[in-house]
């Protein structure tokens, strides 16, 4: 038997394996469930394969989601909030767009898509930071443009509405130097808070803290405090970056909207505009979408990027 909360996050490759330790050999070898699965479905959308599959496994999986088991909790909203760059902040990311893009059409070209997994990640990450806030990028340019973050700006419109309706808020962003930013804009504002990342070392203070409700907003980093927390206090979730696995979000935003929750609880997630991370959003319902129909559920994790997807999210908007 193997439970797991999450039996998918990146590619349908997972579910062999757990299948491949339970029976092994009844979803054929890898190599063989990549040409008759992963293949079609990922790449080609091949919804009889997809099908197919969905059949073989579904008499020996039992899936049970939180609406069905945790009955009593209270409604959650998503809310996407969506962010227009001011002129500076959009010419630096448009700079880091077109440099981007080359960098790794030339990649690809002298080395194929599976050898440019360095170069693609660090220009996805450059154009997620100029998101965020140009700061990121630690480039002189953008000290010289004084460009700001139109994100930022609006993450303590927000904050300053929620606080005065006496709304308990977690803030989760990947980048911690965004947290350091952020921090900064707090103390200018009065605002308490704590915060978790992969250097605290004492996690139990500030927690306690929180659902003591002895600070209203929680700083966290995503990867350090994405799971394994109980913040039954909060009832505002706000994502200041999208990642691209949903499940992890699904997850994190799971520290707030689980057992022991009494309130509605409200998820904010900040998308700006005409850039990487409305493109990922849509990345990510279709791969979600993927995952969801073969496990029979509205559950699911992005998959492998193919070079079509890589293309659309250099693309211009």
């Amino acid at each position: 038997m193997c439970l797991s909360g999450t039996p998918l996050q990146n590619h349908l490759g997972e579910l062999w394996s757990l299948f491949d330790f339970l029976a092994p050999g009844f979803l054929g070898t890898q190599a063989s469930f990549k040409a008759r699965f992963r293949t079609p479905i990922e790449k080609n959308g091949d919804a009889e394969r997809q099908a197919m599959l969905t059949r073989r496994i579904r008499p020996f999986m039992l899936r049970r989601t939180k609406e069905e088991v945790v009955t009593e909790l209270p409604p959650k909203t998503e809310i996407v909030e969506s962010v227009e760059m001011e002129a500076n902040q959009r010419s630096i990311y448009e700079a880091i767009r077109l440099s981007m893009h080359a960098k790794v059409q030339a990649a690809i070209a002298q080395k194929g898509l599976a050898k440019s997994g360095i170069i693609i990640l660090d220009a996805l990450l450059k154009m997620r930071q100029a998101c965020c806030d140009p700061r990121l990028l630690k480039l002189k340019t953008v000290a010289k443009s004084k460009a700001g973050s139109a994100k930022l700006d609006r993450l303590m419109e927000m904050l300053t509405v929620m606080l005065e309706e006496d709304r308990r808020v977690l803030l989760f962003s990947q980048f911690t130097e965004m947290l350091a930013l952020i921090e900064d804009r707090l103390t200018e504002d009065g605002i308490d808070y704590v915060k978790l990342t992969g250097d605290t070392r004492d996690r139990a203070t500030p927690v306690k803290k929180f659902q003591a409700g002895k600070v209203p907003l929680f700083l966290i980093s995503l990867k350090a405090g994405g799971v394994g927390l109980n913040l039954t206090a909060a009832d505002t979730v706000i994502h200041y970056d999208p990642w691209w696995n949903p499940a992890v979000e699904d997850q994190a935003t799971d520290r707030a909207y689980r057992i022991g929750q009494t309130k509605k609880v409200f998820v904010h997630r900040l998308v700006t505009l005409g850039t990487i991370e409305e493109k990922m959003e849509v990345l990510k319902d279709k791969k979600r979408a993927i995952v969801s129909s073969v496990m029979d559920a509205d559950h699911g994790g992005a998959l492998g990027l193919t070079e079509a997807d890589i293309e659309a999210l250099f693309a211009s908007a």
